[in-house]
């Protein structure tokens, strides 16, 4: 009798194991180690970080071993247990992903019988579906992390999450070191003290810093927790698309277009392709071209970017699934994780700037564990082959970005003091110690802490005077929002990610098509013609915040430039290119080097060709004046700072004026008179001595605050964007956030956001840390100095970037252009 007893507790002890196991041979499926080692972590009761390449699973890592812990704990009653309240919270960063994850989840919970239920709540959850998981939580809600932060804005919140055992961050190497990462550390404070051990699991892909990033979730637990890596070797199969002629003097972004027709037999010879472009203003470009080339693809080929109008995007994602589409034009709207196993082929056109969003991108094809991940290289001029060779190199070597996650983010505190307040309200002591325990704020200091809060409750020292900004009184102990008109302004704008103002783009005969940035329609006049989801249309009127249109047939069309169009460089990719430059001319040179030979000759022969341990300058006299060139290959935005900051220090030894150009690989100063840079003062120039007092002397700081504060008090709350459909204008908003800075700078100098919007400028615009690491790179380094007689290959694409943002000329730039090649050939 004993002896069955203990029979009978065995099964049920492996009850949900052998169920999932069972279930996974029905369908010809093996678990991964790594899956297996993540169901019995979860089991255990353990927290942690899974990372394993895409397409591998990572999803059933989580969900299937939160299912067998279920089954464990009801062994007699699981397949009729019903209403079980929330059991996992799953965030994730895209809603594109939310209704993938929610549509793989629902399959399996049919195929078992468990009376589970998935739902999704973000901003497109109807009011009806919200209604409906206030009253009954489903056991799986799929969430954002603005969405989140609205649930707890609700009363009685804590009862949501008192049945909850496991919150899931997806894609967390995309969410850190954003502010958003900091919205998700703060939910995850606040949710661990609503429930009984919860269990916290992050789901990652490429990632160099695997260890911090699990630290960084897993602070608010005070647990060590484990990182689960999958050990797949997914295979990606790298292809370079050779142009056949090679401009010895190339130029940012004139090839690409013209090897368009090299992508048909691809696109042919593939199920599905997607077409990645890093800018929604190319992709545009791109879409038309493919069309005029290959008129047989319309129909089967579509666009995809965040501004076309969500039910055309939604439309696109399933025609992908269905594969309905043979080719997709995308942007970075693509990059993460949805599901899309028809897509065997993928095609980077340009640079993709670094190796983590490469990687992301190969692993969109091939989707299924065992398949290989193909990708197309398209460059868009000669040097970006040298790109692809480094990436190349990068793979091979498991070489990824690491992501620094970000500290002391006062605003979006404040803002999720007030969503707190919001809902049932907070008591500052209790809240102080679960704030200190996110990684964030580790460092945030009672002195800190009190100043928030009297900017949510009197203003602060500023603005006192004004009752707009007392927001939250205090009630016995509890800080509350009791004005039904500011609770509910304050729901309206939840959320970090603060963009231009867009406008609604939509036909005079009904049916909207997307949105475009107020600055690139300002520009324009009724009658204009411009392209958005690959359509031409004819600007009619802007009335209120939409902009009406008609259809229109003209063949020539302007293309919306939207901001913040220009990666930068990562530094693990300039380190790779630095080596690869090194391999030029040489015997181990790959493909994508030999096809450059007779530009690395050319360069050799005017100039020099770096090596990794070097930094070549150039000095060059024409009829443009005295250009200086400096080649770390650092990218663009260190660059940018490099730049002001070198122009600064020759200005201390001569004064005079500079016109300054840069791209990825190097920056120019160009002056009317000799620039004073030669042996004896180079390393003087690059020291990293009185860099930041440089810093601010060499660039409009204050300027650079402004914009960033614009930002900082968006997300703090002490501007009002103004109700949905009738947002605020962005120079309004400017105007309002430069007169706050003003009365900021004037009256209460310390203040907490003020010194926020100057570190950010320092930490995240300036990359002070990145900059000072080239310096010091830089004087370790051998410096070369070279006098060519005219422009190199290297020079030349800087030396034209300045002239596309600097042209007084009324000649058309492109034949400026090919004037100047002509010249020096």
């Amino acid at each position: 009798m004993i002896d069955a007893e203990i029979q009978i507790k065995e099964m049920q002890a492996n009850k949900g194991n052998d169920i999932i196991h069972q279930w996974l041979k029905q369908h010809q499926l093996t678990p991964f180690e790594f899956q297996e080692q993540a169901w019995k972590a979860i089991l255990n009761g353990q927290s942690g970080l899974i990372n394993a390449p895409t397409g591998c699973g990572k999803t059933y890592s989580v969900f299937l071993g939160a299912l067998i812990q279920f089954i464990q704990s009801n062994p007699i009653n699981w397949e009729k247990k019903n209403n079980n309240g929330l059991q996992i919270l799953w965030i994730t960063p895209l809603r594109a992903l939310a209704k993938d994850i929610g549509r793989a989840m629902e399959e399996v919970i049919e195929q078992l019988g468990v009376q589970w239920k998935v739902a999704i709540r973000n901003g497109d959850t109807s009011t009806a579906d919200r209604a409906k998981q206030k009253k009954q939580m489903p056991e799986v809600l799929i969430i954002t992390p603005e969405s989140l932060h609205l649930l707890l804005t609700q009363k009685n919140y804590p009862n949501y999450f008192s049945s909850l055992k496991i919150l899931a961050v997806d894609e967390w190497h995309e969410l850190m070191g954003s502010k958003r990462g900091v919205q998700t550390e703060l939910a995850i404070s606040r949710i661990a003290h609503c429930t009984n051990e919860l269990q916290v699991w992050g789901i990652s892909a490429t990632i160099g810093n695997l260890a911090e990033a699990k630290n960084v979730l897993l602070a608010p637990l005070k647990k060590e927790g484990i990182i689960i890596k999958a050990k797949i070797d997914k295979p990606i199969e790298v292809h370079t698309i050779i142009p056949e002629e090679i401009d010895q003097y190339p130029w940012a972004g004139h090839l690409g277009i013209k090897l368009a027709h090299t992508l048909i037999p691809i696109i042919a010879a593939s199920k599905t392709t997607l077409i990645f472009i890093n800018t929604r203003g190319m992709s545009e470009t791109w879409y038309q071209t493919l069309l005029t080339v290959a008129p047989e693809l319309a129909g089967a080929i579509a666009l995809h970017h965040g501004s076309i109008e969500q039910e055309l995007r939604l439309w696109v994602e399933d025609a992908l699934h269905t594969e309905k589409l043979k080719a997709v034009v995308c942007t970075a709207s693509l990059d993460l994780g949805v599901d899309f196993r028809p897509v065997d082929t993928v095609i980077q056109v340009g640079s993709p700037k670094g190796i983590a969003r490469f990687l992301q991108r190969a692993g969109r094809s091939g989707h299924r564990p065992g398949e290989i991940s193909k990708i197309y290289f398209l460059p868009t001029h000669s040097l970006e082959l040298v790109e692809a060779a480094a990436l190349k190199s990068a793979l091979k070597e498991g070489n990824v970005e690491s992501k620094t996650p970000l500290l002391l983010c006062f605003d979006v505190l404040l803002q999720y003091l007030c969503t707190l307040a919001t809902g049932e309200g907070f008591i500052a002591k209790k809240i102080f110690e679960e704030v200190k325990s996110t990684h964030c704020f580790a460092d945030i200091q009672e002195q800190e802490w009190q100043e928030l809060l009297q900017h949510i409750t009197t203003g602060g020292n500023a603005l006192q005077a004004y009752d707009d900004y007392k927001k939250v009184e205090t009630i016995e102990g509890v800080y509350k929002i009791t004005n039904r008109r500011i609770a509910m302004r304050h729901r309206m704008h939840i959320g970090t990610i603060v963009s231009d103002a867009m406008l609604k783009v939509k036909f005079l005969s009904g049916g909207y098509i997307g949105v475009i940035e107020e600055y690139f329609i300002s520009k324009l006049s009724p009658g204009d013609v411009f392209t958005l989801a690959g359509r031409n249309v004819e600007l009619v009127m802007i009335k209120e915040m939409t902009v009406l249109v008609k259809k229109s047939s003209a063949k020539k069309s302007l293309i919306p430039a939207w901001m913040g169009g220009r990666m930068s460089l990562t530094a693990n990719l300039g380190a790779v290119l630095r080596r690869t430059f090194s391999e030029a001319l040489t015997p181990s040179a790959g493909v994508e080097l030999k096809s450059l030979t007779q530009l690395f000759l050319l360069q050799k022969q005017l100039s020099h060709i770096p090596q990794h341990n070097e930094i070549l300058i150039e000095q060059i006299e024409d009829k443009d004046g005295y250009h200086l060139l400096v080649y770390p290959f650092e990218g663009r935005q260190v660059h940018e700072a490099l730049s002001a900051i070198l122009a600064y220090r020759i200005a201390q030894i001569q004064p005079m004026s500079f016109s300054i150009s840069m791209n990825d690989y190097g920056f120019e100063l160009l002056s009317d008179s000799p620039i004073p840079v030669d042996d004896s003062n180079v390393h003087e120039l690059f020291s990293a001595n009185h860099l930041l007092q440089h810093i601010q002397q060499s660039i409009n700081n204050t300027e650079m605050a402004k914009r960033k504060f614009r930002d900082i008090a968006v997300i703090g709350g002490l501007i009002f964007q103004g109700m949905p459909g009738e947002k605020t204008k962005a120079r309004h908003l400017q105007s309002s956030a430069a007169l706050l800075f003003k009365v900021f700078e004037e009256f209460d100098p310390n203040n907490i956001l003020l010194r926020q919007a100057y570190n950010e400028v320092l930490d995240q615009q300036m990359d002070e840390v990145r900059l000072r690491l080239a310096l010091k790179r830089i004087e370790e380094s051998t410096i070369v100095l070279r006098f060519p007689k005219k422009l190199t290959p290297l020079s030349f694409p800087i030396v034209v970037d300045g002239l596309n943002r600097n042209n007084l000329s009324s000649e058309k730039l492109e034949d400026r252009i090919k004037k100047m090649q002509q010249q020096l050939s």
